[in-house]
């Protein structure tokens, strides 16, 4: 590494990059979000389909729809506004996780600096598994959750409060599966062993455990199981791509000092 990226890069130099980085996130989410706004009765159409079904009670003219209602004079404006911005973050995804990645790893060789590229085609499409998931787990979710009504009583949700909810859980799925993504950019660069990745699996398997009760809606062994499983397997075959990474690395830099070492040359010989 050069000793300009040795170097401590200095606090400013640190906030100027930080607020490029941000204002850029921010482009994309706007952009994303203006789309989402358009998008609208698409987005909460197929959104409440775990509760209703928002076609068939347009085509009916029915008032109702499931539990599902709107209140108040700004509801619907806050309901839309809430939808786009959420929408927005979800389809902006991949650009703000690449902002966030150049943020932190700006010291690359000029060599690692392709790794970037390859991170931000790799962050798609896990982030797109992981909301997939998050999406399909919702009608298993939300049955579970309706499950605790008492059968005297009505559950009556706010729209607004179950796509907050439903966008939220979709959008934490996604980040989620971004962890392998970075676990092995990481080792490409060169900054985390494969070793030190699966060293500690105990204590990895157990936070994602624990972090999957935390994020998942409801406390059932098959929602959390729709998280934590895939997350166990692909932080296990993060780790061990990056052993064989390691071991690759290491043969050809034993190559190159063979390479460089000319007997010849010794006062031995």
């Amino acid at each position: 590494m050069s000793k300009r990226n040795m170097d401590k890069m200095p606090l400013l130099e640190h906030l100027r990059e930080f607020r490029k980085r941000f204002l850029r996130s921010v482009i994309s989410i706007v952009i994303a979000s203006t789309a989402g706004w358009f998008l609208y009765d698409r987005i909460i159409t197929q959104l409440a389909k775990p509760v209703c079904d928002l076609d068939a009670a347009r085509a009916t003219g029915s008032d109702e729809c499931g539990s599902l209602y709107i209140s108040g004079v700004l509801g619907p404006l806050n309901l839309q506004i809430k939808v786009a911005i959420l929408s927005g973050l979800i389809i902006a995804a991949p650009i703000w996780l690449y902002q966030l990645w150049a943020f932190i790893a700006p010291a690359l060789h000029r060599k690692e600096k392709r790794y970037s590229i390859l991170f931000l085609f790799a962050a798609t499409p896990f982030f797109a598994l992981g909301a997939t998931i998050g999406y399909l787990i919702l009608p298993i979710a939300i049955k579970v959750l309706f499950g605790f009504t008492p059968e005297a009583l009505a559950n009556l949700v706010r729209f607004d409060d179950y796509l907050d909810f439903v966008l939220r859980i979709i959008l934490l799925f996604g980040l989620a599966f971004e962890l392998p993504v970075f676990l092995l950019t990481f080792n490409l660069i060169g900054f985390l062993k494969g070793a030190t990745i699966l060293k500690p699996w105990r204590i990895w398997v157990f936070s994602i455990t624990l972090f999957a009760a935390a994020l998942t809606p409801t406390s059932d062994p098959i929602t959390l199981s729709f998280l934590a499983g895939p997350l166990i397997f692909l932080y296990f075959l993060a780790g061990f791509i990056s052993l064989l990474l390691d071991r690759r690395r290491d043969k050809r830099k034993q190559g190159e000092d063979l390479a460089e070492f000319d007997p010849s040359a010794s006062p031995l010989g």
